[in-house]
C-alpha cells in the first residue's frame, strides 16, 4: 500500500513538473502564431501582382507593420482593430526582429457585419518610426497617411502617396472599398514583447537597438530581405 502511494505521488509530481514546464511555451505560442501569420501575409501581398508598387516601396521604407487579420465590425458605428508586428530596417539594410503592435480605431458608415483584412503599413521615414516607438500614433493626425493598392491593382486613395509618412496596402474581399484607416491608432503591445523575448524587452530595444532576437522569427525576416 505504501509503495502504491509513493508511486502515485511521484507520478503526480512528475505531471505537475511537466505542466509547469509547458506553460511558458504555451504562453509563447500566441506571439509565434502571430509572427508566422505575418510571414504568410507578407509573402502573399509582396508576390501578388495586384500590389505592384508594394515591393518597390518596401525597398525605400524605414520600417513595416504587418497585420495578418484586421477586423472591421460595423452597425452604423463601427470599430476596427488587430494585432501585428513591426520590423525596422537598419542602416546596413538588414531587418530587425519583430515587435508587437495593435491598430484600433472607429469609423462611421452604413456597413453591417464583420470582415477581416490583411494589411501592411510601410513607414517611410525616421520621424514616423520614432513617433510610433515613442508613443501611440493616430494615422492622419500624428503622421501623414495614404493608401496604396487595395487589391486588383485598385488605388485606395485619390491622393498621391508621395511624401506620406505611412502608406497602407490591404487585401480583403471589398473591405477597403468603403473603409478608411485614417484616424486609427497604432500602439505597442509591451506584454507580448516580453513574452516573446524575455523581461525588459521593448519595441525600441528590439527594432532599433537590436538587443533582442528570437530565431523563430527568421523566416519572416527572410521574406522581407528578399525584397
Amino acid at each position: 500500500m505504501h509503495k502504491t502511494f509513493t508511486f502515485a505521488s511521484a507520478a503526480l509530481l512528475a505531471v505537475g513538473l511537466f505542466l509547469a514546464t509547458v506553460r511558458p511555451a504555451a504562453a509563447l505560442s500566441d506571439e509565434q502564431e502571430l509572427v508566422d501569420k505575418a510571414r504568410i501575409t507578407a509573402t502573399k501581398l509582396l508576390s501578388d501582382p495586384d500590389f505592384g508598387s508594394l515591393p518597390g516601396k518596401l525597398k525605400d521604407a524605414k520600417a513595416v507593420i504587418i497585420f495578418p487579420s484586421l477586423i472591421k465590425g460595423a452597425f452604423f458605428f463601427g470599430a476596427q482593430g488587430g494585432t501585428g508586428v513591426l520590423l525596422a530596417k537598419s542602416p546596413q539594410g538588414t531587418w530587425s526582429y519583430p515587435a508587437f503592435y495593435t491598430l484600433g480605431g472607429g469609423s462611421f458608415g452604413l456597413q453591417i457585419g464583420a470582415k477581416a483584412a490583411e494589411v501592411i503599413l510601410l513607414i517611410m521615414n525616421d520621424g514616423a518610426l520614432n513617433a510610433i516607438l515613442n508613443n501611440q500614433v493616430k494615422l492622419g493626425a500624428d503622421v501623414s497617411f495614404a493608401m496604396g493598392e487595395i487589391g486588383a491593382g485598385i488605388e485606395g486613395s485619390t491622393t498621391t502617396s508621395m511624401g506620406a509618412d505611412i502608406i497602407a496596402f490591404g487585401s480583403a474581399a471589398g473591405l477597403f472599398a468603403g473603409v478608411a484607416l485614417e484616424g486609427s491608432v497604432i500602439n505597442t503591445r509591451a506584454s507580448m514583447d516580453e513574452a516573446y523575448y524575455g523581461k525588459g524587452a521593448n519595441a525600441r530595444a528590439i527594432v532599433v537597438d537590436q538587443k533582442y532576437s528570437n530565431g523563430a522569427a527568421e523566416p519572416l525576416r527572410q521574406v522581407l530581405a528578399a525584397y
